[in-house]
């Protein structure tokens, strides 16, 4: 999945999304790469952070190659939920990459182990709680308003971090390839001299508009073959 990402973005899929009807699910904005120029992609191993490790040792038994582990911390910022240790762990296990919602620590560590984290940020205290377990606690994740499962994907870039379904995940990503496509030629041309306004026939668009005031500049694009707004 990560090969599958490489040409894409995040906002390549967040447009396919639109473009396709599938419902965006965006984790809130601030969630970032602990490493500059962190990607990571592939499905979601879920689990719910309650004040100790162990559910994440337990979540690791249940990987596969390629996993991503999606930690629900509840968006907490008084604690770190994941350090070095436990990132070597999922490395061993063959895990591609932790999406947290909340925070991280030990970050010159992560930084060396290479493994893509993305979180809010660092923190150096741990937990000092233990609550109650969930039964949930390993078959699903809340990530700010959006609830994931073993059923999604995940993907995450500079741009940040969404999830898609795994049984429209193929669709997106090739309707994202074909977004991904028309940007750059339409890139191409205007650092040849083709302003977007003549692409799109922007002048055309505000004669139609204005005959017609529900005629948007999305259904514009599409009838011309554009791909700014998705």
């Amino acid at each position: 999945m990560l090969k599958d990402f490489a040409d894409l973005s995040t906002p390549l899929i967040a447009d396919a999304c639109v473009r396709t009807g599938v419902p965006l699910r965006v984790a809130p904005p601030g969630i970032g790469a602990v490493v500059t120029g962190g990607r990571v992609a592939g499905p979601v191993l879920p689990v719910r952070h309650y004040g100790s490790v162990d559910v994440f040792l337990e979540a690791y038994g249940r990987a596969e190659p390629g996993d991503v582990l999606v930690i629900d911390n509840g968006g907490r910022t008084d604690e770190a939920c994941v350090g070095d240790l436990a990132v070597l762990e999922a490395a061993s296990a063959e895990i591609t990459g932790l999406v947290v919602w909340g925070l991280h620590r030990d970050t010159p560590e992560l930084a060396e182990i290479g493994l893509p984290v993305f979180s809010y940020g660092a923190y150096p205290a741990g937990p000092v709680r233990l609550d109650e377990r969930e039964p949930e606690a390993l078959s699903s994740a809340r990530f700010g308003p959006h609830r994931v499962t073993g059923e999604d994907f995940v993907f995450g870039d500079a741009d940040g971090v969404l999830f898609v379904g795994a049984a429209v995940v193929e669709e997106v990503l090739e309707t994202a390839l074909r977004i991904g496509a028309t940007e750059r030629e339409q890139a191409r041309r205007i650092r040849t001299g083709e302003t977007l306004r003549h692409q799109t026939a922007f002048e055309d668009y505000l004669v139609l508009r204005e005959a017609d005031p529900s005629y948007t500049f999305r259904r514009h694009l599409r009838r011309t073959g554009g791909a700014i707004e998705e």
